[in-house]
């Protein structure tokens, strides 16, 4: 296991709050996760973990606290800034999302659907109508590669309902990656898929993971969180009640609410 204590932190949660309809589901939530690291969080359904995943993402805004990536603050709920469609575009592009569902464009095959976003956002460079060719072929080339990376080079002209759920997720991975994110998260990747196909997506996560990718990950697979996690959040009613290695949660967990957590799966 690798020592990421004295690591400089990729990504630094302050105090995030977040309510719905006056319900807090967060409550001063404060982690970092050091470049890496792969940090998984688990709890209960309702515990956050999902409204926590969607703030770090700007899908959902947060009352209070702040977020800084690679020191910078890409978010302060008290900052009278707005951002331009550009700079919240960007910011969005720092952080990578792989949802439950797979969310591909039906319309395009699996090597339009990885390079969609890429090509968008090349025609921001001020060289690409220049270099238009060149851009295009390299974003294609990354594209390949990561596709590859996660078993599909056959798969490369099919469209999505020609796959299975495994590979469409698998697809959606490559997708993530293709905009070289500074943190890669998931949110319950397999949650959607039969059990047959889980083994496949998780395969190709514990491979990011052994490669160094930093990542994020939200998941009901205990035997999964204990052998790729560097380390382990417990939530529990919107706060973090307990965080530490695989072997300090699993083996010898602190608070009866995670004893009780923990309990409940294994039955």
């Amino acid at each position: 296991m690798n020592d990421f204590q004295n690591t400089p932190p990729v990504l630094e949660v302050r105090d995030l709050n977040k309510s719905f309809d006056k319900t807090d589901v967060l409550k001063g939530v404060n982690f970092s996760v050091s470049k890496g690291e792969a940090l998984t969080i688990i709890g209960s359904s309702g515990s956050g973990k999902t409204t926590l995943l969607r703030c770090i993402n700007f899908l959902e805004t947060a009352e209070k606290g702040k977020i800084l990536v690679n020191g910078n603050v890409i978010f302060d709920a008290e900052s009278t800034h707005k951002d331009t469609p550009e700079e919240k575009r960007q910011k969005q592009l720092s952080l990578g999302l792989v949802f439950q569902s797979f969310n591909l464009f039906p319309q395009y095959n699996v090597l339009q659907n990885v390079t969609l976003a890429s090509n968008l956002a090349a025609k921001s460079n001020p060289d690409f109508k220049k270099h238009k060719k060149e851009i295009l072929a390299e974003i294609e080339e990354n594209a390949k590669r990561l596709i590859a990376r996660v078993g599909l080079t056959e798969k490369l002209n099919n469209y999505p309902c020609e796959l299975s759920g495994g590979q469409q997720q698998r697809v959606a991975i490559a997708r993530a990656l293709a905009m070289n994110p500074a943190i890669l998260c998931f949110d319950e990747p397999t949650s959607a898929l039969d059990p047959e196909l889980t083994g496949e997506v998780l395969a190709v996560i514990k491979d990011l993971a052994n490669d160094g990718i930093t990542m994020i990950i939200v998941t009901h697979e205990m035997k999964f969180a204990r052998d790729v996690s560097s380390r382990v959040i417990f939530m529990d009613s919107g706060v973090i009640a307990e965080s530490g290695t695989p072997e300090e949660i699993f083996e010898n967990p602190k608070s009866e609410r995670l004893r009780n957590f923990l309990n409940y799966l294994s039955n």
